[in-house]
């Protein structure tokens, strides 16, 4: 669900939040890393992967 979706104020703020907080933690480990993280179905694939070594076609076989 979007920010300007929330059906509340208060959960509009907590949408808000949210992104600035995931933004930051983004930010943080790009800089840990040296390279930006990967976005769309590449960042899936690698996260997939990095959990035990296989990536997500592989798993659905």
């Amino acid at each position: 669900m979007g920010i300007e979706q929330a059906p509340t104020k208060e959960g509009r703020e907590a949408a808000r939040g949210l992104r600035k907080a995931a933004a930051k933690e983004e930010r943080k480990v790009e800089a840990e890393k040296g390279s930006p993280l990967k976005k769309g179905a590449k960042r899936f694939d690698e996260r997939s992967r990095s959990s035990d070594g296989k990536g997500a076609a592989s798993k659905q076989r």
